[in-house]
């Protein structure tokens, strides 16, 4: 009887995820201990590092996550990265990159991307720009060595301000990862997911927000 209530109640779940918008953009809010904040996911553009971020999304892997590093370069310029925080128990498998020399997403104000290592390594680490980081965190096949950048999926449509409380978190100088990375960039009172759930599409998606001067620092 447990399966069949189940199996009858899977239609109605469905029914309750909202579509994306013409555009092919997925909404989600991610409510945080420093305030709410709108994301528009990218499914057409970046669909594999799209559907990732969604499956992290939908199974509730973002709840009590942490924005466990914070590099901030100058005011309102910089990033923060969250989610799993390397845990390989909580990480689904890598996925192949989807540089943005392909998509034609890039690293403006509020973009939100997937950290990684080598290319086709990314799992369930999260980066949000602040200001203009297409120096650093684009594509570009000219330069040495390896050149395609984080894979970007999407970008915030509201929240800004929580974005920005994020990156003045303060950090402690001391505090590193377990591996010893991330000295000096990791808050000794990290903001926190509440949750992070999928949400209808506004009336209107906010035009790109704007950039600000500067040059940023990727991993």
């Amino acid at each position: 009887m447990v399966a069949v209530a189940a199996l009858l109640a899977m239609p109605a779940l469905a029914q309750d995820t909202p579509a994306p918008n013409a555009k092919g953009q997925v909404f989600v809010r991610l409510d945080t201990s420093a305030g709410p904040m709108t994301l528009a996911i990218e499914t057409e553009k970046a669909p594999v590092t799209a559907k990732n971020f969604l499956r992290y999304v939908d199974s509730g892997r973002l709840d009590g996550r942490s924005f466990y590093r914070v590099v901030k370069v100058q005011d309102e310029f910089g990033f923060v990265q969250f989610g799993m925080d390397g845990d390989p128990k909580l990480s689904y498998p890598p996925i192949a990159h989807e540089p943005t020399i392909e998509t034609g997403l890039h690293h403006t104000d509020g973009t939100i991307s997937i950290a990684r290592l080598e290319p086709g390594s990314a799992r369930g680490e999260f980066t949000i720009v602040v200001g203009d980081n297409r120096p650093s965190f684009d594509a570009h096949p000219g330069k040495p060595r390896d050149n395609l950048g984080y894979a970007a999926f999407g970008r915030i449509v509201s929240g800004r301000d929580t974005l920005i409380k994020i990156l003045d978190t303060p950090v402690d100088p001391d505090k590193a990862a377990d591996s010893g990375v991330f000295k000096g960039e990791m808050p000794a009172d990290p903001v926190k997911i509440v949750q992070a759930r999928r949400v209808p599409a506004p009336a209107e998606v906010a035009p790109d927000l704007p950039t600000a001067a500067g040059s940023g620092a990727s991993e």
